[in-house]
């Protein structure tokens, strides 16, 4: 009997069906088609309940880090549950991992960012920064510095005020409310979609004026209490910033005693190649950055929100009588804690952060051979996380049309092929597991670029596209 021959895929997908509220739950279709069940993972691999086997490209939600199934984090986190599976981390009990991890991660985050709170993941990492930022300024006695800046098209979580603190428009829908009286959004370095003719150095002087020009809209510096920026965006479209503008953002912040938020949920702990992308790649000191997903590389849910010591001074004060009323039961959960350690123990043992520094050009690279194909307009992005925008015509950048949902499509010819790519709009977004070998990416690659074939077949067969018209 095989291993899955046990499962009666019908029956889960139709108590799924009836039971489970899924995230980004797109009604209509799920009443129809269900979700994909899937039942083993090992490695980049996932597994359905009927056995069909996948590349996961998309590496869960971009925290597969170091793949799935080892046997060295089960015993890890096997062993915690056995010595303790929970703690009390309220006001003065801590438990030993969760000690051990906030040690490390001061000694891995940049400059004095030595001071950890634990939440359960990015989400709650951004909402225990926002909530720590209003701490902070009233401990200074700065009442009116309230006001928050991020980016459109960011994406910064789903609870309430992360996702105020997105921009993405397709998020942001009306059936939902957002804290909109104090947070605010300018445009994001989307240099791909900026005016004809722009230099990228002028299109970066644009952007920095708009942050000053919003910052002075707001009622000046005394009223904007902190910047939030992915290093690269993520589910934006993963947007790599032109040349020095993240450098640019900090200093204008700093010039204005704004503080830097980094979220760091999708670029820390190996995904670019290094445990933090601000300082490493940007060279930046951000205030706070935030963590999860790879963290624990998907195996507990765990965020971490890491912030200066210079924030600590303030907030911690002798004699204030102060204390910080913000926390979750699974604050610095024993287990989770315990995953991550094991997490970062394989990552400087094996080497992966050097892997990635290897084999994540060659990934970005094997992928951009995919521009001579008609409808890819760009290929962006670093090392393990890579953005495919398609186009309706090249030369104008022109779009499909949204119903046509065009990284759907591919998406849904890629898994028929084993490979599971993710879509979002007319964009595919590819962020596997960093483990990743250099034949791993071939067929991913092979894989993708039968399936934007078939797609443009399809398209123009349904007369939605015309081949004659492309463009170079």
């Amino acid at each position: 009997m095989s291993e899955f021959e046990q499962y009666d895929t019908n029956k889960i997908v139709e108590d799924d069906k009836n039971h489970f509220l899924h995230p980004w739950q797109y009604f209509d279709a799920f009443k129809k088609d269900g979700a994909l069940p899937i039942a083993k993972a090992e490695g980049a691999y996932i597994y359905d309940t009927e056995g069909n086997k996948f590349l996961d490209a998309i590496g869960g939600m971009w925290c597969t880090n170091i793949g799935l199934g080892r046997e060295d984090m089960v015993e890890a986190i096997a062993d915690q549950v056995r010595q303790m599976a929970y703690a009390n981390p309220m006001v003065d009990m801590t438990n030993i991992p969760a000690g051990q991890l906030a040690k490390k991660l001061a000694e891995l985050a940049p400059g004095d960012l030595n001071r950890v709170f634990f939440s359960c993941g990015g989400s709650t990492a951004i909402d225990t920064a926002f909530r720590l930022i209003h701490f902070y300024q009233n401990c200074r006695g700065l009442h009116d510095k309230k006001h928050i800046i991020a980016r459109k098209e960011a994406y910064h979580g789903s609870t309430y005020a992360a996702m105020s603190i997105g921009g993405k428009n397709a998020d942001h829908i009306k059936e939902f409310d957002y804290i909109t009286d104090t947070i605010h959004h300018i445009s994001c370095p989307y240099y791909y979609r900026a005016p004809v003719g722009m230099s990228e150095e002028q299109y970066t002087d644009s952007l920095i004026k708009e942050f000053e020009d919003k910052i002075t809209e707001l009622g000046g510096a005394d009223k904007v209490a902190a910047f939030f920026a992915e290093p690269i965006m993520g589910s934006g479209g993963v947007l790599v910033p032109p040349k020095g503008y993240i450098r640019r953002m900090w200093e204008t912040c700093k010039a204005n005693d704004i503080l830097y938020v980094s979220d760091e949920v999708v670029t820390a702990f190996g995904r670019v190649g290094e445990w933090f992308a601000s300082e490493s790649v940007f060279g930046i000191q951000p205030d706070i950055i935030t963590s999860a997903k790879g963290l624990t590389s998907g195996y507990q849910p765990l965020g971490a929100t890491i912030f200066s010591d210079g924030i600590w001074d303030v907030i911690s004060e002798s004699g204030k009588g102060r204390y910080f009323a913000h926390g979750f039961t699974y604050s610095g959960h024993p287990v989770a804690c315990r995953a991550a350690l094991k997490n970062i123990e394989i990552i400087e043992d094996e080497k992966i952060l050097e892997h990635v520094r290897e084999v994540g050009p060659y990934f970005q690279q094997q992928l951009e051979t995919l521009l001579d194909l008609p409808i890819v307009g760009e290929v962006r992005g670093k090392n393990f996380m890579i953005c495919i925008e398609n186009v309706a015509n090249k030369e104008t950048k022109e779009l499909f049309p949204e119903e046509l949902d065009i990284g759907r499509w591919i998406t849904d010819q890629a898994a028929k092929r084993g490979v599971l790519v993710r879509p979002i709009g007319h964009l595919n977004v590819l962020s596997p597991p960093v483990v990743l070998t250099k034949e791993q990416v071939d067929h991913i690659v092979a894989t993708l670029r039968e399936s934007i074939e078939a797609v443009m077949v399809e398209l123009e067969q349904a007369g939605h596209w015309n081949s004659v018209a492309k463009s170079a």
